[in-house]
Formats: C-alpha cells, structure tokens, sequence
C-alpha cells in the first residue's frame, strides 16, 4: 500500500483468520465502491495478501448511473477503481451487464408478474456474483475470492450469521453451495460497522463516510414498477380486487403494483382496514382481507439449498427443529423441517408469521446452534393460519 495504516491488531487478525491462508496468497477482492468491500481489499491488502480488486458493472441507465450507493453501476465504479488505485492493487471492471438483465432483473420482473415478491440480491448472489464472478477469479489465479458481506465462515464448509447481529447478512447468502463456499472468504464477518467506517478513515478513502444502499440497486428511487413496467408491460393489465368473502371491492391497474401485507394504495374502503392476503395472477385478482387472515402456520419451499450435513446428507424423508427467518428484517423463529420422501420440503411454525409470501426466501438456522445455517429455499406456498 502506498500509505502507512494502523489498523490494531484485532483488526488485521481477524482478516487473517477469515482468509485463512498463507501471506502472499493471491485474493480477489469483489469491489463494489462501496465502504464495505473497499475495507475487505484494504484489510487485506495491509495483512500482505496479493490483491486483485474486480468490479462489475451491472446496469447503466437512467439516475442510476448518477445516483451514490446504487453498487456496481456509474459513480460507483469510480470510486472503487479510485480506491484501488489508493490502495496499490490492480483493478479490472467487467462489463456483466447482459448477464445481470438475463439473470436478476427478467427474473425479478417475472416474479413479480407471478403474483411473486422476488429477493434481487439473492438472486445477484447466486448467479452473477458467486457463480461467474467466481470463475473469473479462478482465472486470475486466485486462491480465494473475498467479499464485504457481514457473514462468517468455519471449516467444513460452514456458513455463519456476522458477529455483529444487527449487520448479518446471511439470509441473503443461503443459496451459496458448498463449492462456493470453500472457495469464499468474509473479512468483515466478526467485525462491526463503526469498526469498518474507522479503517476507512484512517486510509482516508472517501468510502468511509458514503452512505449504505437502502433500495435495491438497479430500482431508482425505490419505484419498482418502473423497472418491472419496462420489461413486462403485460404486467399492468386491470382486474378486480377481491375480498376474502368473495365481494368485489373494487378495480386494480395490474398485480405487479401489489405485494401481500400491502396496506396502502388499495383505494377501497370497507369500514375496516384491508391487507393483501394473497395474488392471484392467473385470475389477475388481487385478495384482500383483515390483518388476520395475513397470518400464516406452514409453508413449501422451492430451490432449496443445503449448507448443512446434517440436513443435506439426511436425504428425504427427514425432519428436524429448525429456526425460520421468513424475511431479511425479521427474527427467526421456532418451527420443524419436513423434507418428505416424495422431495417436498415443508416448514410448519411453532407460532404463526404476519405477511409471508412467495417469492421472498425461507433461511433455516440450527436451534442448538442458532447461527449456523443449514440452508434454506425459496418460498412456493403458504398454509393460512
């Protein structure tokens, strides 16, 4: 690095126990521009790692492009090729543009056009940054690639939730396999974000007082319908609102405007307040109801992804206590995993949740040990409480 750092002891081991590998080792790091992955490279950097910082470019359009904390798109971009530069490592931007259309946002639009509510960054995760990110890295020659992610990683492979809970990000990362796995690296995993924001000042990058992303990346200004209306129109087309009685209350301008546990912009008045329960897509209707009726007992997963040997090696017909988080803000809580012998994986609650629906991701932690992941999947249906 060009520049003397103190970064404490505490810090730089705790980047050398998350790689895990020998001094001189070649690491990839993922750099998005953001504070977090420019501290990955810098921590690793400074602990004697051969560096070599990657950049995707996602998506270039409309504000966008413009707007700071968006990830892997405009300014950016600069910022992380001027972190790099900072830095003393090498810094390469790949054009993954095609790609993450095909891969996250049609698959977004799709879900949403489902009567779905999809998790883009999983979807990201899955696909643009841990499958062919990957393998881009390989080819540079790299024994490990690392990311900023708030998540731990033991031997075995073993996912863990971050050390500081109200950063973790586990939930995001359950579709990574085991190969991934083994090949990743969390730096950040056992620290807290005020001790991030401290390295970065003390390199004196402007990334340590950039403020973090709170929409999803490519959705400007959090208006989702503008994306999902550009890429199926077909979405939009009108159809009723419906009670859970079977009363037509009134009319819709497209289901993709909607979500379960929607409260607002229904514009139908019944003397209570309504909720979405349920789309149905096919019928282009959109269910409402009482808070109530949003709370569900049991649920099916779909696109499972096992990280645990316990679980993944078990094969069907197994089961077992699990913790459930249903949503990225929520706690997880108690229930029991099915895995049935016909291949249907089901979680039944020990107390119903409030809003869950498809699409969105079903992440199972082990109760004896709450956190460690054992896997999870996509959410494919619903049992009303």
């Amino acid at each position: 690095m060009n520049a003397p750092l103190i970064l404490g002891d505490r810090t730089l081991e705790a980047a050398h126990a998350a790689v895990g590998l020998p001094v001189g080792t070649r690491v990839v790091a993922a750099m998005s521009g953001g504070v977090d992955s420019t501290v990955t490279a810098a921590l690793l950097a400074r602990a004697g790692y051969d560096v070599v910082g990657v950049t995707l470019q996602l998506y270039d359009h409309g504000v966008a492009v413009q707007k700071k904390g968006t990830c892997c798109a405009g300014q950016d971009i600069r910022d992380a090729r001027a972190a790099a530069e900072a830095l003393g490592i090498p810094h390469y931007v790949l054009d993954y543009e095609s790609r993450f259309r095909d891969q996250v946002m049609e698959d977004f639009a799709d879900a949403y056009l489902r009567g779905e509510t999809p998790v883009p960054c999983i979807r990201c995760n899955q696909t643009v940054k841990f499958r062919d990110l990957l393998d881009v890295a390989r080819e540079l020659g790299a024994a490990a690639m690392a990311t900023g992610h708030y998540v731990r990683r033991a031997e075995g492979p073993q996912l863990l939730r971050a050390a500081d809970p109200a950063r973790d990000q586990s939930y995001f990362l359950f579709a990574t396999t085991r190969e991934q796995l083994d090949y990743l690296r969390f730096p950040l995993g056992g620290l807290e974000k005020p001790e991030v924001r401290r390295v970065a000042a003390a390199l004196g990058l402007a990334a340590a007082e950039k403020p973090d992303s709170q929409d999803i990346c490519f959705v400007p200004e959090g208006r989702y319908t503008t994306v999902i209306d550009r890429l199926r129109p077909q979405g939009a087309v009108p159809g009723d609102i419906v009670h859970l009685d079977g009363r037509v209350l009134g009319r819709h301008e497209g289901v993709t405007r909607y979500t379960v546990g929607q409260r607002r912009g229904l514009n139908v008045a019944v003397g209570e307040p309504l909720f979405v329960v349920r789309i149905d897509a096919e019928a282009r209707q959109v269910v409402v109801g009482p808070r109530e009726a949003l709370l569900t007992r049991a649920l099916t997963l779909k696109e499972v992804n096992w990280l645990g040997d316990d679980v993944g090696e078990q094969g069907q017909g197994f089961s077992r206590p699990v913790l459930a988080k249903v949503r990225s803000t929520r706690d997880a809580v108690t229930g029991r995993l099915d895995w049935t012998a016909d291949g249907v994986v089901s979680v039944a609650l020990d107390q119903p949740e409030e809003g869950v629906a498809r699409g969105q991701a079903c992440v199972l932690y082990a109760p004896e040990q709450p956190d460690r992941v054992l896997g999870g999947g996509f959410i494919a249906g619903t049992t009303a409480a």
